[in-house]
């Protein structure tokens, strides 16, 4: 007979989030839930929760990394299953928040798809959202449940300073919409800031770049939340040590680094780039001596006992 599950905590994934979610649940004491996430032949996605879940507060962990259509469905059908399964409440922890960079209309007859995946989320279960460096904060309000923005600062900033050293700082915002992250990151480490101007041609190429700000003689660090292709951020490293920058660092939350995101860095100007596994960390990142990655396991894991426990998560950032 399963044994009873009212009140437990208790933690699922997909197939996004394997490494993460079991992470967090070993920090957690726990272990991640059972449950089959197949494929029919035709591709569609199968899933079955096999452990009792009834009267539980459960979090499903799963980002929308690639690939990220498939990984959304089996979150949603994940949702469902837990809810028709009478979960007391379901967590929807989603580290990386696919299609976040379409927060809006930029051009005639293009969807907002950011709200069309957090209307999705909420219909099929989500009593709550835990995400993680959403690429625009107000994308919280596209929910209709409350949502809780987890920031990775925490755990990228020590492993900055252990590379930065004794030597004097700038932090770099790769563009004008990046400006009040990398102010928060600038205050956290007593250090100066700097803004990269650039225009974009069409999305993921960018033509013209400009610094604005003073890096002379300075380890510049770039702050983002995500980085794709690398193409940015590469070019804003050349750019930078042109303008006499004696060494050039950047960090982001999410290390999309598709296409040959990886072959731009090693061969670049940076001399490193900090990251976190929100996103599955693929054998060409983890054979790149420039790439490291930290873990949020135990930010997530911390966020969600909190939450468990009904105690403030906030203070975490205090």
């Amino acid at each position: 007979m399963a044994s009873p599950a009212k009140d437990q905590l208790l933690i699922f994934c997909g197939n996004a989030s394997l490494d993460l979610a079991s992470s967090v649940a070993e920090k957690l004491g726990t272990q991640v839930g059972s449950a089959d996430v197949r494929r029919f032949s035709d591709g569609e996605v199968l899933i079955e929760i096999n452990d009792n879940v009834r009267g539980g507060d459960v979090f499903v962990i799963q980002s929308t990394s690639t690939p990220g259509n498939d990984h959304i469905m089996e979150l949603l059908l994940m949702l469902d299953a837990l809810k028709r399964a009478s979960a007391k409440r379901v967590t929807a922890v989603i580290p990386y928040y696919g299609y976040a960079r379409q927060d809006r209309k930029v051009a005639p007859r293009v969807p907002i798809s950011a709200k069309l995946i957090a209307d999705l989320v909420v219909t099929a279960g989500a009593s709550r959202v835990m995400t993680m460096e959403l690429h625009a904060g107000q994308i919280q309000g596209f929910f209709d449940v409350p949502v809780d923005n987890l920031y990775a600062s925490p755990v990228l900033q020590p492993e900055i300073m252990s590379l930065v050293g004794d030597r004097s700082v700038v932090v770099v915002s790769p563009d004008a919409g990046g400006v009040e992250r990398a102010r928060a990151f600038a205050k956290r480490l007593d250090a100066g800031l700097a803004i990269i101007d650039k225009r974009r041609v069409r999305a993921n190429q960018v033509e013209e770049m400009r610094l604005i700000g003073d890096v002379e003689g300075s380890v510049a660090v770039i702050v983002d939340d995500m980085i794709d292709t690398a193409g940015t951020v590469c070019k804003a490293a050349d750019a930078i040590k042109e303008a006499g920058a004696v060494g050039v660092l950047a960090c982001c939350t999410h290390g999309v680094l598709s296409g040959a995101a990886v072959e731009r860095i090693a061969s670049s100007s940076l001399e490193q780039l900090v990251t976190t596994d929100t996103i599955a960390v693929t054998e060409s990142v983890q054979a790149c001596d420039r790439i490291r990655v930290v873990s949020v396991a135990g930010l997530i894991a911390e966020a969600i006992r909190r939450t468990h426990d009904e105690e403030s998560i906030s203070s975490l950032f205090e």
